[in-house]
């Protein structure tokens, strides 16, 4: 019989790429491999990390988004209808958690000042750190002021490398060989915004 163990060893998704390979993870997935299910996660778990911290999350926060993003998709994982769209659901998802949990952070008690006077400090000098808030102000205001497709694209490949463009054209369902020369205009829009603030330079 084909039982588990050669099935794991040579895996159905093995010479495969992009939503053809996550499709045929998904799959094994749902009948119960632990090594499709961490296959999954080692693939995809830069994306999720990306749109967390590319939604405003300091990294404590953006782990948990990560984890509960995981955890949503394994809990409903034969609810997924069309399993070529995975990279698009976790995206989604993982935008919708990190929103609610910028929501949940902004709820959140602030530091009393007897309690900060406690801590030891492992900030930047309070006027590097003015003129660091002050530029990321500029860029986060100029960043809102691009067309909502230039402000997903830039999310997802600011931090990725050349090489994850397949997966961002999947996800983003446009053609890998228009991500670059797209980015490109929306990074000098971007420019732009900024210059036009006294942002430039």
């Amino acid at each position: 019989m084909t039982d588990v163990r050669t099935a794991e060893a040579d895996p159905p998704w093995e010479g495969l790429h992009g939503a053809e390979r996550y499709a045929v993870c998904l799959h094994a997935a749902r009948t119960g491999s632990r090594i499709a299910r961490a296959t999954l996660v080692k693939d995809l778990t830069p994306l999720v990390w990306h749109v967390a911290r590319g939604n405003g999350l300091d990294r404590t926060s953006a782990e948990d988004v990560v984890q509960t993003v995981w955890l949503a998709l394994f809990s409903h994982i034969d609810s997924l209808a069309e399993p070529k769209a995975l990279a698009s659901w976790l995206i989604t998802t993982t935008r919708r958690e990190a929103q609610r949990a910028r929501t949940k952070g902004a709820n959140d008690l602030p530091l009393s000042d007897e309690m900060a006077e406690q801590l030891p400090s492992t900030q930047p000098q309070p006027e590097d750190e003015a003129l660091r808030a002050d530029r990321d102000t500029r860029l986060w205001r100029a960043f809102g002021e691009l067309p909502e497709k230039c402000q997903e694209l830039l999310r997802l490949t600011v931090l990725a490398g050349r090489t994850e463009y397949r997966l961002v054209a999947e996800a983003m369902q446009m053609k890998r060989g228009s991500i670059g020369p797209t980015r490109g205009r929306c990074l000098n829009t971007l420019r732009e915004l900024l210059d036009t603030e006294g942002g430039g330079g």
